[in-house]
Formats: structure tokens, C-alpha cells, sequence
């Protein structure tokens, strides 16, 4: 079992950045293939971008192809999000998420394990 807590969510400008973090404890971090969904109010939770366990492979949505990067550091057990030129419509709760299952993950139902979420909101 995994515990993740995610931080680094807040209010930024329309073209800005901001690096979430997702911290992962209990079980080996690298045993779990990772996302990153992300919610808006009235919707449903959506896929944003998912990596392997080794880090080696990514896969995004079509939405933030480009601008977003996931990252993860085994040693340091923390998956990362780097968003880039962000837009209004990227305004959502952001959520991590693990799974011992394969890469890639790109549904909700294949994670077991879910962080609290943080808010990311993004002026225009």
C-alpha cells in the first residue's frame, strides 16, 4: 500500500508555470506505475498524463502535449508535474495516483491509490 500526498498547487497567470509534487510513502515507490488526473468543478475527473515505473516512459493527454512533464525521482519517492503556458482551462483540483499495474494507465479505474489533491488555478 501507498500512501501520496500532493503540494504545490496555487493561483497563477495565464502563460505561467508551476511544478506540483506528489509524495509518495509506505511501499517501494518504483513498484507503481503514476499519473496525474485533474478535475474542474460540474466534470469528471479527467487523465491528464501517466509514467512508467522506472521513469523511462510517458504518455499525456492531448490537451497538455507540449506544455506539461511528468517526472518521478525513485530515491527521493516523488512524482512531479511541470506545467508550462498554462491556461484557464487547465483550473482543476490536480490529482496523483499509483497502480502496480503495467504502463501505460490512462482511466481512473486502473489506479488504486489516490492523493487529496491540490488546487490549481489559473488566472486569465
Amino acid at each position: 500500500q501507498v500512501q501520496l500526498v500532493e503540494s504545490g498547487g496555487g493561483l497563477v497567470q495565464a502563460g505561467g508555470s508551476l511544478r506540483l509534487s506528489c509524495a509518495a510513502s509506505g511501499r517501494t515507490f518504483s513498484d507503481y506505475t503514476m499519473g496525474w488526473f485533474r478535475q474542474a468543478p460540474g466534470l469528471e475527473r479527467r487523465f491528464v498524463g501517466t509514467i512508467s515505473r522506472s521513469g523511462t516512459s510517458t504518455y499525456y493527454a492531448d490537451s497538455v502535449k507540449g506544455r506539461f512533464t511528468i517526472s518521478r525521482d525513485n530515491a527521493k519517492n516523488t512524482l512531479y508535474l511541470q506545467m508550462n503556458s498554462l491556461k484557464a482551462d487547465d483550473t482543476a483540483v490536480y490529482y496523483c495516483a499509483a497502480d502496480t499495474t503495467s504502463f501505460p494507465l490512462r482511466q481512473p479505474s486502473s489506479y488504486h491509490y489516490w492523493g487529496q489533491g491540490t488546487q490549481v488555478t489559473v488566472s486569465s
